[in-house]
């Protein structure tokens, strides 16, 4: 069913973006989306998606996870760069024995597209090509209707992998910015479970239940402060200036800040996990 689902949303963007918005926004959220006069944060986003991230060359080019580094070099923030071990234009310019034993292959075109080497002895590189041809001729953006991804070069992307002391993956620490000012922060934790858990706080680091499930979170719960949470907030200030909108994701390992990406439409402008309530507070956030 699900594989239907998706062939089903990708034949509608082709028809047209907009539609596929419509009926995925009514399907995912079980009511109509209003495009006309956007009040909620998953409407406003869906605005941008189709009227002008889908024109700005830019917002291609910022969305791009290899291109977005020079943007963050012009922004004085080159210095939270992940290593870069090497950057190609199909599978087979890549030299695997050039590699070190610790590394992460990602495509610049997408979400998700991320294969993790924890040590090339074992690392199955036959698979490893097999996943990233099929990744390759996935077009993704069509999905969730984002065709700003459809203008990205695609390009194969090889970094140094972040590693934490505690555990396999860092946590990481989604900015969600509203006309240049980071007003709440995604933490995503336990990633190398598989089983990734999501909590949202504010700019004071105050737990804030943004999510349904997180409606059954104790009243004592709190997540630990990243070191140099002061610096981030910074950081995803200046990054987001530009932009009514966009979601700056950094990583902290023991202070150390490093650059993500920078998502302009997260979940394509339709999540259906999102309490109504809070939905409509950041949407009056976000000035269009």
């Amino acid at each position: 069913i699900f594989i239907l689902y998706t062939r089903f949303r990708r034949f509608l963007t082709i028809i047209s973006p907009k539609l596929n918005t419509i009926v995925t926004f009514r399907i995912s959220k079980g009511k109509a989306i209003d495009l006309k006069n956007p009040k909620t944060l998953d409407e406003k986003i869906s605005w941008l998606k189709l009227n002008t991230y889908n024109k700005d060359p830019l917002i291609s080019k910022y969305s791009d996870k290899y291109a977005a580094r020079e943007y963050v070099s012009f922004c004085g923030l080159g210095e939270t760069l992940n290593d870069l071990y090497g950057v190609y234009d199909r599978v087979e310019d890549i030299n695997w024995e050039d590699l070190p034993d610790k590394f992460v292959l990602k495509w610049n075109n997408g979400c998700g597209l991320n294969i993790f080497c924890y040590d090339k002895k074992t690392f199955d590189i036959e698979n490893a090509v097999k996943t990233l041809k099929k990744w390759e001729k996935a077009k993704k953006y069509l999905g969730n209707a984002e065709m700003h991804y459809k203008q990205i070069p695609p390009k194969i992307v090889c970094e140094k992998f972040i590693e934490a002391k505690n555990s396999l993956l860092p946590e990481d620490y989604k900015f969600l910015c509203f006309n240049g000012r980071a007003e709440y922060c995604m933490v995503c934790t336990e990633r190398e479970t598989g089983n990734t858990k999501f909590y949202y706080c504010d700019r004071e680091w105050n737990l804030v239940r943004m999510h349904k499930e997180h409606r059954n979170i104790p009243s004592d719960f709190h997540i630990p402060k990243p070191q140099g949470l002061d610096k981030m907030l910074q950081y995803a200030d200046t990054l987001s200036k530009p932009f009514p909108f966009v979601r700056v994701d950094l990583y902290n390992v023991e202070g150390k800040i490093i650059f993500g990406e920078l998502t302009f439409t997260p979940v394509g402008g339709i999540n259906s996990s999102m309490i109504e309530e809070m939905d409509l507070m950041l949407g009056n956030m976000l000035k269009l």
